[in-house]
């Protein structure tokens, strides 16, 4: 039974699968219709179809618009192509010859007025519609440059109208940006500030080329202040980019605007640290406008962040930045905030520069700052002293030379020093700042101290006729070593002193006649502030005081065209200033060169200084004139000076 169940089991699937085969070939299969896709699916089967098709046929209609060339009309139009370009050069090239032989004509010196306006404007027609491709040319650019130079006003102008529209891309030319220097040099308020909305929104993008951030600070030297502030508000915000009537010029300060419009000062920071990374990593440092950029940032950045750019800064790089007001400013904060090691890499990379830093009126505050503040005085006299002992005499006779030795001599004297240089070396970065709150934003307050420092500088620093120096009570902030001690260390130790007053003595005419030199050799005659070369250096001290009365003793006489040194205006007050201040001095000057003479003296510039011994606070050197002088009183050849407390 189960043999039989088993074989009916095998036949049912024999006859099951022959059925099976059979049913392909027996129906034929249906299309699908769109009635068997369900409602709202897409076909995408039937998409793809129709979208091959169409492509098939979009690429047969563009075969038949446009055939492929055969080898030989290939050959024939790439000749074309070749023979155009060499056509093109050909032009070019017979236009620079041309050009280049009216430049050597109008270029020069020789050559008469109307001849040279003849061939400007003759150059200028020749460049006519291709002066946007002649100012980006290494030889043409330079005719356009002496065209620029020398044309009249109407062409001028008509040469700004043609490049107007590429201006912004000749900024960045290496060869095109010294025309555009020069155009702006000549262009009128209006076309100044048509070029500056032209570059709008690319400032900060011009600032990161080598080239372009050239043009950027041509520009913001040639701007009023609105304009200024225009150009520097995009570096802040990207709402001030896009926003640029937001602020008014009242809002000169980054944390006034930032009070005014609501900004987040995260934002600001984040936007600020975008633009300043790429321009430090280029090493292009050497434009106020980056100066005054990174001033702002100082003023609100965090701790962090600003213990980061004063790492970035330390180094070679500030040696590039400070010639400027700003770059000075920076220059001093990073010395004031930065670490023994920053400090160490900052000097050493003004390493060969000392004399040229010395020389200029912003960087000379930098070395007054390191003097005051650098409590490492080997490394100071190694770097900055030895080199500055090579060039004693120029630097002495120089305005901003001698101020280093002004400050180690009489430190942080109202003579030498105006208010904004105390306020530029007293400030400070607000979240580095230890101190109270008050001293937190000196940095913010040193904005309104810069605007009246043109004004200040003005203002004559020569003494009263009375002698009485303007003393003012100025610390300068910083270190933590005595002042005595590093001045010492600074002036005496190094051997600078002595040089002083070798140079003193060697040059004593001319010193004490010139306007700055005189200044030094009395600091230096009277020993310094709180005695600082006594007793060290008293003789040689003593050899310069009998110089001076060796000068002053040559007899007076008309027939030489020299004025004697007690009728030159600034020695005679120098004279009168030691006699009154320096007792020691006066003594030697009276038993050398007056003693006897006062009536030859007693007129003039002269008189100031025979005067000066009964002014003098010293009650021996008074008594030591008074006998010759009292005739001259009583015939009132001199005045009889003002009674005075003296010293007993």
């Amino acid at each position: 039974m189960a043999i039989e169940h088993q074989q009916k089991r095998k036949d049912k699937k024999r006859k099951h699968g022959k059925e099976g085969s059979e049913a392909p070939a027996s129906k034929k299969a249906k299309p699908v219709s769109s009635k068997s896709v369900p409602k709202g699916v897409v076909d995408k089967s039937r998409l793809q179809k129709q979208r091959k098709q169409s492509n098939y046929k979009k690429s047969d209609a563009g075969n038949e618009k446009k055939q492929p060339m055969t080898k030989k009309e290939g050959r024939l139009h790439a000749k074309e192509l070749a023979e155009a370009r060499k056509q093109k050069r050909k032009r070019h090239y017979t236009l620079e010859q041309e050009l280049a032989h009216l430049w050597e004509k109008m270029r020069q010196h020789d050559i008469a007025k109307e001849d040279r306006s003849r061939l400007v404007t003759e150059a200028l027609k020749k460049m006519k519609g291709k002066i946007s491709e002649i100012a980006s040319s290494h030889v043409s650019s330079r005719v356009l440059q002496t065209c620029i130079k020398y044309c009249s006003q109407a062409e001028r102008d008509e040469v700004f109208g043609e490049l107007q529209p590429h201006l912004l891309n000749l900024t960045c030319s290496t060869y095109a940006v010294h025309l555009v220097k020069k155009l702006l040099d000549s262009a009128s308020k209006k076309q100044l500030a048509a070029f500056i909305s032209s570059i709008h929104g690319h400032v900060a993008s011009h600032l990161r080329h080598m080239v372009g951030s050239v043009v950027i600070e041509h520009v913001y030297q040639l701007a009023n202040a609105t304009q200024k502030q225009e150009l520097l508000m995009e570096l802040y915000s990207t709402e001030l980019q896009l926003f640029k009537d937001l602020v008014s010029t009242k809002e000169s300060r980054l944390l006034d605007v930032i009070s005014k419009l609501g900004l987040q000062k995260s934002s600001v920071l984040r936007h600020m640290s975008s633009v300043i990374q790429p321009i430090l990593e280029k090493g292009i440092v050497d434009h106020s406008i980056i100066h005054r950029m990174l001033m702002e940032y100082f003023s609100i950045a965090d701790k962090s962040s600003a213990r980061d750019l004063l790492q970035q800064l330390s180094g070679p790089l500030l040696v590039r930045m400070i010639h400027t007001r700003d770059g000075s400013q920076i220059g001093m904060l990073c010395i004031k905030h930065g670490s023994a090691k920053e400090r160490k890499k900052i000097i050493k990379g003004m390493k060969g520069h000392i004399g040229k830093i010395a020389n200029d009126q912003c960087g000379s505050l930098v070395l007054v700052c390191i003097v005051s503040v650098v409590d490492d005085t080997k490394l100071v006299t190694k770097m900055i002293m030895r080199e500055l002992q090579t060039i004693l005499k120029e630097l002495v006779l120089d305005k901003n030379g001698r101020r280093p030795f002004l400050q180690l001599l009489h430190p942080n004297c109202a003579r030498y020093l105006s208010p904004s240089d105390f306020a530029s070396l007293n400030s400070s970065i607000p979240s580095l700042c230890s101190k109270d709150a008050s001293e937190a934003d000196s940095i913010a307050e040193l904005g309104d101290v810069n605007e009246k420092a043109d004004t200040e500088m003005a203002v004559a620093k020569e003494h009263d006729e009375d002698g009485s120096p303007d003393e003012v009570d100025h610390t300068i902030n910083g270190g933590k070593k005595d002042p005595l001690i590093r001045r010492r260390e600074l002036l005496v130790n190094s051997g600078l002193a002595e040089g002083l007053v070798d140079v003193c003595i060697e040059n004593v005419g001319e010193l004490i006649a010139s306007n700055f030199g005189k200044e030094v050799i009395y600091e230096v005659a009277t020993g310094g502030a709180d005695g600082i070369l006594h007793p060290t250096l008293d003789d040689k001290i003593n050899s310069l005081h009998e110089a001076i009365a060796a000068l002053v003793a040559q007899p007076k006489s008309e027939d030489t065209e020299e004025e004697h040194v007690l009728e030159n205006f600034h020695s005679s007050r120098t004279i009168r200033k030691l006699v009154m201040d320096c007792p020691s001095f006066a003594v030697t000057l009276w038993k050398k060169a007056l003693k006897g003479k006062c009536r030859t003296w007693a007129q003039g510039h002269s008189s100031k200084v025979i005067t000066a011994f009964l002014e003098s606070s010293d009650s021996k050197v008074c008594q030591l004139a008074k006998e010759e002088l009292q005739p001259l009183i009583d015939e009132a050849i001199i005045k009889q000076p003002e009674a005075k407390t003296v010293k007993q």
